[in-house]
This record gives C-alpha cells, structure tokens and sequence, in this order.
C-alpha cells in the first residue's frame, strides 16, 4: 500500500511539472507573438510611418475589448530553410474579435514584421476562420492588409490559402458588411480580397497593384513608381478601387470607426439609428434661392444635402472619383439613409460610364443591408462622346438602372432641377419603383434642354424662330407640372419642406414589404 502510494505521488509530481513545464512553454511562446518580428524589424515600421498590426487593432477597437485567437499557430512548410525558421507565433496574422462602439467586429491584422506579413497556409487559415466566426455570428469583418503576398517558400498551399480566403469574402457578400484598410504593400493576387468587400480605404504608405513597376517596365517599357502606379490617391481618383485615401494610419482606422457607425451588423440586423438631435421639422429658408436662376450655372450639391440631413450627419464616400456622382451616407431624424446625388459642378452633374458603375455599387451595398435610399437629382444626361461610348457608357449606365429597380428598400427621390432623358429615369425615378420621388419648382422634366429640342423639332426656321420656340418648349415642358399632373411625381416641393417630408415618408416606410419575385440570383449587367 505505502509503495502504491509513493508511486501515486511520484506520477503526480511528474505531471504537475509537465503542467507547469507547458504553461511556461505557453507564455513564452504568448510573449514571442506578441513581440511579432521583435524590436528591429517594429523599428523599421514605425520609421515608414506606420503602426504595428496590434498597435493598429489597438486604436481601431474599443479599448481592452480585443480577445485573438490562434495566436500560437505557426507555419508547417519544410522547404527553402523554414523548417529551422518557425518565426514568431501567429505566422504573420493577428487575428480575433472586439468591439466598436460598443459592437462586436472580427478582424485580422497582417504584421509586415514576420515573414514580411506574406500569406501562407496557416496566415490564410486563420484569416478563414475569423470571416466564418464573423459570418456565423452576424458581424462585421475588418481585415487590415500589410504584405508583401504569397509566400512563395510554400507555393501551391499559398495559391490555396488565397483562393480560400476568396471564397470567404464571396460567402460575407450581402450578409456581413466587409472592410479593407490596405496600410502597406498589398500586390498580386493579395489585391482581389480588398478589392471584394465593401469598403476600402488606404494610407498614404500603402499600394495596390496587381504586377509592380519592374514587370510593367519588362512588358509595356512603362517607367512608373509604387505610388504613381497604384498609390492611395491614385485609387480614389482613378481607379476608383478605394474609397477613400488617409495621410497615416491614424487617420485611416479612426476613419473606418466613423464608417462602422453607419452600418448594420448583418444584412437581417438593424441599423445603428441614433436618438433624433436635429429637429425634424426644421425647415431651411437658404434652400429656397440656393439653385441659381442661370440654368447652366452650377451650384454645390453638397450644401443642399448637408441642409436636408441632420447636421453634421454626412460622409462622403469615394469623393474624388467620378465627383460627378455624390455616394454618402447621412441620417434624417437619427435613421441612416444612403445618399446618391448629381453634383453639376462635375461634368454639369451628368452621367457618365465611372458614374454609374460607382453609384450602381453603392445602391446595390444599400439595397443588401436594408438601408434606404434618398437620391437628389440634376442631371443633364449622359455624357456624351466617342470615349464613352467605346468605353462601354450603354452598359456600365445599365448597372445603375438595374440597380435601381432591382433595390427593394425605401426609395426617396428629389429632383432639385434638371431631370433630363434616359437620365431621368435611371436616377430612381418613379417609374423604376421609387416610393416618395418630389419636384422642386426650379426643376426641369424633359427629353432634353429645350434649346436642343428646338434644334431637332424646328430645323428649317431661323434662328430668331428657333429662340422662340425653345422658350415655347421651355414653359411647356422644361417644368415639373406635366410630371405632377400624370403622378410621376407625388408632389412640387418648396425646397424648405424638403426635410419634414423625406422624415415622414421614411416613418410611413419603415416596415415597406419587400416585392422582388423569388429567383436563384439576378443576371444584370456586371
């Protein structure tokens, strides 16, 4: 008996060691990935201008709100000299879940400190189970890129890794909200999983290409640089792949937390609305003389919406592409809408091919998580030319009309003046199934301008005649009367009412069925 019990007590001290031989193992190898690429390589980030990926999650989370998991996964590549080199935990991803605002997000930040943040097997594992946690859990998914790309030591297994990630961003598509922060190099294949979600913003460090300044200069004997080639600011004002450019990371993550309060959880959550701080019947006497009497002078559409919504209410979105088109978020009476507006500061607010295709996108993201949609309109027509029309302007104008009759949320439309042509009915016209559409007086409904009209209808007179039957198609049809009379419009507003009334017909709408008839998916143009 006392040698079975001195065995009992030899087996316990030995697994109490073990225990605690692990544990220590454990932290040790919890502080190695917390120290990432260690203090040098930390260094050379900050000497970039650019935060570390915890320090990132850091700012971009509530504080103390983040938990990671899977900190201690490692590569299992034993080719090219990685077996001898495991590198830090985690293989380069920081990945987890906290809280904006007080609501839950996953995310995965990429450390540039280990391995160059490259995606392998295990990096690319763990940024598919946090998006299934996020899809599972019906939350928002945050991805923070700063990589040099595939990690070619593990070749096919990173191709994989990438394609797996691929396929996660498609199952989020319209049941998550997905953003990308691209903070550094993010090049090749590693451009396409930013280039799905839903909003992206960049630094001013950072860059997107899918083949870098030496392959173009072997191919096209192009000479370009990182940043010309595919810098933040040329990504919002060319590409159009970004949605906004940021001068630090600071800036940028900050940023996407004043986008996150805009958003819904899940396509089937509710929408963050804030307590009503503006007054709702709050009538703006400056909308009244604010469209200018010349029907070719421009105005800033900005300022009538910034007057429409609640103060200090709106973002911008992609402001610098195709500024001829306003995408935005706002709220009227605490409630989040999605603005689309006309700025005919920009091409006189006309549409053209870059136009349409950004503000059909934003229709479509708003249309997926149940936001509804206020759109003001001005626009002459589409743009016309030998450019845009060998650049496609039939079909990427298609995207924007589908858009619109497809979108099932509460649609609200202001024409503030010109409404002109086939422009008149994509711009979530009444005949496209739009709920509430007004008039101001100073609008003008019609095939076209009534000097072109003229032009068409009038050729054989002279050009006296011709100013006069213009002004005689001008006071017939350059108005919104015929519009009322035939109901294509619900009402000729005073541009002061304008507020009052869009806050009363969202609350009408508020539990609006939704129509669309039963299908697999859509086929509109792409």
């Amino acid at each position: 008996m006392l040698r079975r019990s001195a065995t009992l007590l030899v087996r316990h001290t030995s697994s109490a060691a073990a225990r605690a031989a692990v544990r220590q193992e454990i932290a040790a190898l919890e502080k190695a990935s917390i120290a990432g690429g260690g203090a040098d390589r930390i260094e050379a980030q900050h000497a970039k201008g650019k935060l570390t990926a915890r320090e990132r999650l850091d700012v971009l989370l509530d504080t103390h709100s983040f938990r990671e998991i899977d900190a201690l996964a490692s590569h299992r590549c034993d080719d090219f000299g990685l077996e001898s080199d495991k590198a830090p935990p985690g293989d380069g991803v920081v990945a987890g879940f906290g809280t904006v605002h007080g609501r839950p997000v996953c995310v995965f930040s990429q450390d540039f400190t280990v391995f160059g943040g490259s995606l392998g097997e295990a990096h690319a594992a763990k940024i598919v189970k946090v998006m299934e946690r996020a899809l599972h859990c019906r939350c928002p998914i945050i991805g923070l890129s700063d990589s040099g790309g595939a990690r070619i030591q593990e070749g096919v297994l990173s191709l994989a890794g990438f394609a797996d990630v691929f396929q996660k961003n498609v199952d989020c598509s319209g049941i998550v909200p997905q953003l990308s922060l691209v903070l550094g190099p993010c090049a090749g294949g590693a451009v396409y999983s930013p280039a799905m979600t839903d909003f992206l913003y960049m630094s001013r460090q950072a860059y997107m290409f899918v083949t870098g300044p030496d392959v173009v200069k072997a191919v096209t004997n192009e000479v370009v640089s990182r940043n010309d080639l595919g810098g933040a600011d040329v990504h919002c004002s060319k590409s159009g792949v970004a949605h906004g450019a940021f001068d630090d990371d600071l800036a940028a993550l900050n940023a996407t937390r004043t986008l996150l309060g805009y958003l819904p959880q899940s396509y089937d959550g509710e929408n963050p609305d804030v307590l009503p701080y503006d007054d709702p019947d709050r009538k703006d006497a400056a909308l009244n003389t604010i469209i200018p009497d010349d029907p070719n002078t421009s105005y800033d559409m900005r300022e009538v919406v910034k007057r429409v919504v609640d103060g200090h209410s709106l973002l911008l979105l992609s402001e610098d592409y195709a500024p001829n088109i306003i995408t935005a978020f706002a709220r009227l009476n605490g409630r989040v809408v999605g603005v689309v507006a006309n700025d005919p500061r920009h091409l006189a607010g006309c549409l053209d091919a870059d136009a349409s295709t950004k503000a059909a996108r934003f229709v479509r993201f708003c249309d997926a998580f149940d936001i509804p949609l206020v759109t003001f309109v001005d626009v002459p027509g589409f743009l016309p030319g030998v450019a845009q029309e060998h650049g496609g302007i039939i079909r990427h104008g298609a995207k924007l009309l589908f858009a619109y009759a497809e979108a099932s949320v509460p649609k609200l439309t202001v024409i503030t003046r010109k409404a002109y042509g086939g422009a008149y009915d994509v711009m979530s016209s009444k005949h496209l199934r739009g709920d509430a559409n007004y008039a101001w007086p100073s609008s003008e409904i019609a095939v076209m301008g009534a000097a072109g009209a003229a032009e068409i209808l009038h050729r054989g007179v002279s050009d006296e005649e011709r100013v006069v039957k213009a002004d005689a198609y001008a006071a017939r049809f350059a108005n919104p009367l015929l519009a009322a009379k035939r109901g294509f419009v619900d009402a000729v507003l005073e541009p002061s009412e304008t507020r009052p009334r869009l806050i009363a017909d969202l609350e009408v709408l508020r539990h609006k069925e939704r129509p669309n008839l039963p299908r697999k998916h859509s086929c509109g143009p792409l």
